[in-house]
């Protein structure tokens, strides 16, 4: 089962149907549950933070592989991430739980639950565009790892 934690709502359309979209091609594969947690709304990074910390460390299933997304984690091409996908669900656990952040980023009691902090690029994303861009990316492992057709 693939977990993603996300602080903040979906709130454009277009945006929500492109995620269900990937969801629903996900599906063939895995099963994917979006979480999705009240992001806080004040001007103190930390405070916000922590608070956002304490639901999102709650929400995470006990024996899950976790990947945080980070501006500093690793960055992998889509052959590597399908190949670390494949290694996990092989030798770690059936589920995996990715974790995007707040606006302020993540507190560090996540980066410390992290078992690998991913990095799809040095550039920040909107969140919830990024919520589409890992959905495909996962999408696009699963057709990597069955050696099936996916455009280029």
């Amino acid at each position: 089962m693939i977990y993603i934690i996300a602080v903040g709502k979906m709130k454009e359309k277009f945006l929500k149907d492109a995620f269900d979209n990937y969801k629903k091609m996900i599906s063939r594969f895995d099963k994917v549950e979006l979480i999705e947690l009240k992001d806080e709304n004040t001007d103190d990074a930390r405070i916000a933070k922590k608070k956002e910390a304490e639901r999102i460390l709650e929400k995470i299933p006990k024996k899950a592989f976790v990947i945080t997304t980070e501006i500093e984690g690793k960055m992998l091409s889509s052959e590597e991430f399908a190949s670390k996908l494949s290694d996990i669900y092989t030798y770690n656990s059936p589920d995996i739980c990715f974790i995007i952040g707040g606006s302020c980023g993540l507190d560090d009691s996540v980066k410390e639950r992290s078992d690998l902090a991913l990095s799809f690029s040095k550039m920040t994303f909107a969140h919830q565009l990024f919520r589409v861009f890992l959905a495909e990316q996962i999408y696009r492992a699963f057709k990597i790892n069955n050696n099936e057709s996916y455009h280029k």
